[in-house]
């Protein structure tokens, strides 16, 4: 993949985007959460205000954003169709869908990566309650590679759960490759993408993916509370719904009629009232994405992140976790200091630079996305070079206020 940065008016068009930027402050850290665009506000405000002064009830209206926005993430992921979507409140809900759902049996094991955030354990971690063993990859940085996973294969082995992008070292998992070894071996493959997709392209379908789950306030750069479920058809068959609610029914109108199927579409799983408001953000900002391109923004993605690790590289005392390769990385850069101790010293230097970045396990993350320019990169860059100039001169405890 070419590193390709935006144009200066394609630049100039998506920073219109963001009022913040007016204030000098330099965001990079969408990986925990983005910041609203005026579309996500005017999104936002115009639900209210309908809902306040307009027309109070827009159920039908938010049934066609809906319908819009299943689409929407369709495109993004290259689904089937857009059935195979249901909304989710966050990521968590979407794989117990599928923790929850599937039928275990004393002795079945599923594999995990041990450096995984734990909204991608915990649903599996309650299957031991059935006699569910996990086999944790233990990792250097969060790599895990096909080979790796093939060596952990056995018999019982029914799903492989990872992370598409780690959300500390920003390791890009090869999903095509390990997609295929699982499709092969019958293994169930399940990711949690909240780390990648609306940053990087993704293609369910070429990859083999059983099912695909991710919140929206990340990469995705909507509100809490809103996310989405993508699961084949054939999985879809394979669960046992562990909730059940009207929505999920084939005809959710028909009231009294009990005992209709559910729905044949992956609408099944969500059960009663969406969360409408956060839907209609996340309508707005899949929307400018998918009109700037999933696969521009991962170009001009890996050409920001290789301006930092190219500008790390040559800072004493300072480490770098993420991977060089375009093809390993996403939109996350981590480093590591020579006193991992002061992380959130260095943090807290950051911020006096109005550079919001994030401490993780002691290290700082940055996490840049389409709208972020070279020019906010070469500045954050000069910042870690001077504060970590400053450790390494006053010494590990020393106070950095005058960094």
């Amino acid at each position: 993949m070419v590193s390709t940065l935006f144009d200066t008016a394609t630049l100039a068009r998506a920073r219109a985007l963001f009022p913040y930027l007016e204030t000098g402050r330099i965001y990079v850290n969408h990986a925990a959460t983005s910041p609203y665009s005026t579309r996500v506000v005017a999104a936002l405000h115009s639900h209210i205000e309908s809902r306040s002064t307009g027309d109070i009830d827009t159920y039908w209206t938010d049934i066609n954003m809906i319908a819009a926005l299943r689409e929407s993430v369709r495109t993004m992921i290259n689904a089937e169709g857009s059935d195979r979507i249901a909304f989710t409140g966050n990521t968590t809900d979407a794989i117990n869908v599928i923790a929850s759902g599937l039928s275990w049996h004393p002795g079945d094991r599923v594999i995990l990566n041990d450096a995984e955030f734990p909204a991608n354990i915990y649903p599996y971690l309650n299957l031991k309650r059935f006699g569910v063993e996990l086999d944790f990859l233990h990792s250097a940085a969060g790599v895990v590679t096909a080979d790796d996973i093939a060596r952990a294969l056995t018999p019982k082995t029914r799903l492989v759960g990872l992370s598409a992008v780690q959300f500390l070292s920003g390791y890009r998992a090869d999903l095509e490759a390990i997609g295929k070894l699982c499709r092969d071996r019958g293994v169930l493959f399940i990711v949690d993408g909240i780390q990648s997709v609306g940053a990087v392209h993704t293609d369910v379908q070429a990859w083999h993916i059983d099912a695909l789950a991710a919140g929206a306030q990340k990469w995705q750069m909507a509100t809490q509370g809103a996310g989405f479920l993508y699961l084949t058809a054939a999985l879809q068959e394979r669960i046992h719904q562990a909730h059940l609610g009207w929505l999920s029914v084939e005809d959710p109108w028909n009231f009294r009629a009990l005992d209709q199927p559910l729905a044949e579409s992956a609408r099944r799983y969500e059960g009663g009232s969406l969360y409408m408001s956060c839907l209609h953000a996340m309508h707005a900002s899949v929307g400018t994405l998918l009109e700037f391109g999933i696969d521009a923004i991962e170009r001009h993605l890996a050409g920001l992140t290789e301006i930092l690790l190219n500008e790390f590289g040559t800072i004493p005392g300072i480490e770098t976790l993420t991977p060089r390769s375009p093809e390993r990385r996403a939109g996350i850069v981590t480093i590591r200091t020579a006193q991992p101790e002061t992380s959130k010293a260095f943090y807290k230097e950051l911020r006096k630079r109005n550079i919001e970045g994030a401490v993780r396990e002691g290290c700082v993350r940055f996490s840049p996305h389409f709208y972020n320019s070279s020019a906010d990169m070469q500045a954050v860059a000069i910042a870690v070079r001077e504060i970590a100039e400053h450790l390494a001169t006053a010494g590990p405890g020393a106070n950095t206020a005058t960094a």
